[in-house]
């Protein structure tokens, strides 16, 4: 294989054959939460000059635990961060995630981490930070985004402070308030909050036994209420909110107590706060992910309740996919249309989450209808079948692009990560470039080996002669001639090299 060393300096290379120095940077991202710092390192992993600029001094101080799915652990291991991360988090069978239905996990799940990473926010967030900066990336804080302007050549941002700044690009990773999507006017239909739930982490004074026992006393009826323990009579909390109120405002300890006690009966003797916070059930889905030279990705492009953990599993997803495209049209070599299939594989995938968290909602409803169809889902999903398609679907391990129709039914699906010669497949996706599997040992990827590695018998766990996959690891090509290959080569990689 043809593996050349990672470049520290980033390239004179631009995407219009203008000189660097025109430019501050090549990509400026709005926003450091996980979206836009795995953004960063994905860019940097093509020599792509990037600043993220995030408009808070400090990060949260609050520790809220978020569940890393299957799909975010592949991807993690593919730029070699899983051990890394994994470390610092605790891992869960992965099952029980549609509405809160408790089902065994089924065997043999398609991926080599069938399970769930819950870990800390703040913690995964400085590690994703970390390694961007170690790729090379800048990140400044106290840094908000005002304004914009955008031409043929670039995008103009101006900051709170009255700075401008210039750049090739602008991705707004700027969650659901998005400055950005709102300054680029792009409409982000859907349903407002309906209902609203409070979550916390607080001490606990009632015995855990009484706790333990009101928990199992309620949550045949109450799926939007739990307390667990984290240790030292500290519990996560989480219980619905009195009504829909003014996002902005902070709930308070008195707000839990008297929720509590709406639910319980007994507001379990709570003080302490670590944190305090509500959510809602908003459902929104911006209407275009890029206009011109500003695109948008993770809570900026779509918000949904956090049923099933989804929501920055689905960001991480976006920068995985987005970045080695915006790289490719940076460096000069992507086909005409690269960029747009972001928007074209992506928007359709945040639809489906949109609606499966629209479904669980419901399902977590006290009414008598919403709970007999309740009832009759978990009936359902002692078959194998329906619980494996609902858990497959929750992990984002069975998103299929649509690259055209008639092919076998591996394209357009992600390879799961499989034994090579040389290791494990994915080890091989670690400096961000596509690949080619090739079994005949006829092929070659040519012109294109300063984008491509190319690596000959790699295994007998395919079943299919060649496979050449995309830097995020979903399936472009399946064949054995070169001339079909040279085709597919040129659609997701370019012009080959002079």
């Amino acid at each position: 294989m043809d593996l050349p060393q990672f470049t520290a300096e980033p390239s004179s290379d631009s995407d219009a054959g203008h000189a660097p120095l025109r430019f501050d940077f090549d990509v400026i991202i709005a926003g450091c939460g996980p979206t836009g710092a795995m953004l960063a390192a994905e860019l940097r992993l093509h020599d792509v000059r990037v600043l993220v600029l995030e408009k808070e001094t400090e990060p949260v101080s609050f520790v809220r635990i978020v569940g890393l799915h299957m799909r975010s652990l592949e991807l993690l291991a593919m730029r070699g961060l899983l051990d890394r991360v994994r470390a610092h988090g605790r891992q869960r069978p992965a099952g029980g995630f549609f509405a809160a239905i408790s089902k065994p996990v089924p065997q043999g799940l398609d991926s080599a981490h069938p399970y769930l990473l819950g870990i800390p926010q703040p913690v995964l967030v400085d590690l994703l930070e970390d390694h961007a900066i170690q790729r090379g990336a800048q990140i400044r804080r106290g840094c908000a985004v005002t304004g914009f302007e955008q031409d043929d050549e670039g995008v103009t941002v101006e900051l709170a402070g009255g700075e401008r700044l210039r750049s090739r690009y602008l991705v707004g990773c700027d969650g659901g308030r998005s400055t950005v999507r709102k300054l680029l006017g792009v409409g982000f239909p859907g349903e407002p909050s309906r209902t609203e739930t409070l979550m916390g982490e607080m001490a606990v004074g009632a015995p855990q036994e009484e706790v333990t026992a009101k928990m199992a006393e309620l949550r045949e009826t109450h799926h939007r209420f739990w307390l667990r323990p984290f240790g030292g009579g500290v519990y996560s909390v989480v219980v619905p909110a009195a009504g829909v109120s003014d996002r902005a405002k902070p709930p308070t300890l008195e707000d839990f107590r008297q929720q509590l006690h709406a639910v319980a009966g007994t507001d379990f003797g709570v003080h302490s706060p670590r944190w305090l916070s509500r959510f809602g059930d908003a459902t929104r889905l911006a209407e275009r992910y890029r206009v011109g030279r500003v695109l948008l990705a993770g809570d900026a492009a779509h918000i949904h309740p956090p049923v099933g953990g989804q929501g920055l599993n689905l960001g991480v997803q976006d920068a995985f996919n987005l970045g080695w495209k915006l790289a490719a049209q940076i460096r000069g070599w992507a086909p005409a249309t690269l960029l747009d299939t972001y928007e074209a594989e992506r928007h359709p995938v945040a639809g489906d989450v949109l609606d499966n968290t629209r479904a669980q909602m419901e399902l977590l409803s006290t009414e008598p209808g919403p709970q007999a169809v309740r009832r009759l889902l978990t009936e359902l999903m002692d078959f194998d079948e329906v619980n494996r398609h609902l858990i497959e679907k929750i992990t984002a391990i069975s998103v299929r692009y649509d690259f055209g129709e008639g092919g076998p039914d591996l394209l357009g699906r992600r390879l799961r990560d499989i034994d090579v010669q040389q290791g494990r497949l994915y080890d091989l996706l670690h400096r961000g470039r596509g690949l080619l599997l090739d079994r005949t040992g006829r092929l070659t990827v040519g012109a294109w080996s300063d984008r491509v590695d190319h690596l000959t018998d790699p295994t007998a766990a395919l079943d299919v002669p060649c496979v050449l996959l995309r830097p995020d690891g979903h399936v472009a090509w399946i064949g054995d001639d070169q001339q079909d290959l040279d085709s597919h080569l040129s659609r997701w990689f370019g012009r080959p090299a002079d």
